[in-house]
């Protein structure tokens, strides 16, 4: 029965919660998650947990931080001035927003703390320092497409 191995592109249903048993995402509903392994398409932990899976298999894998979204990065928490915020807008603790760097590229943020003269940004990923649990199934494996030139 073949197997998974890197390099092969895999379709997979999974159900991923945090420690405390919270759902962050599931394929529940949708057509399952294709990517290839070991391409940088999913987490590394991600791609460790299907390697080695056969069509029909399920199992459940945990996936320490590390090999996940990484640890919380405090550099990546920022104080900005609560008056350059639109004067329309009211700035409010789990508000997610796009913000812009010098070289025009976006990335989110989330508020995390309004002050009276600033207003805490934390740009981390959403489940970066979090221990994540995956129960997956392997509908799917495709091997390696070979080209060939004559």
């Amino acid at each position: 029965m073949q197997q998974v191995k890197k390099g092969d592109t895999v379709k997979v249903h999974y159900h991923g919660r945090l420690t405390d048993g919270t759902t962050f995402d599931s394929s529940d509903g949708r057509e399952p998650l294709e990517f290839e392994v070991g391409s940088g398409m999913v987490i590394p932990g991600f791609d460790d947990g299907v390697t080695g899976m056969t069509v029909g298999e399920k199992k459940t894998v945990t996936i320490p931080a590390d090999e996940a979204y990484g640890p919380k990065n405090d550099e990546m928490i920022m104080e900005f001035p609560r008056d350059r915020f639109p004067e329309d807008m009211v700035p409010e603790v789990g508000m997610q927003l796009n913000m812009s760097n010098g070289s025009g590229q976006n990335f989110p943020v989330v508020i995390v703390e309004v002050q009276d003269e600033t207003v805490i940004l934390d740009a981390n990923h959403p489940l970066a320092g979090e221990d994540l649990t995956f129960d997956l199934e392997l509908v799917d494996i495709k091997g390696k497409s070979l080209i060939i030139t004559p």
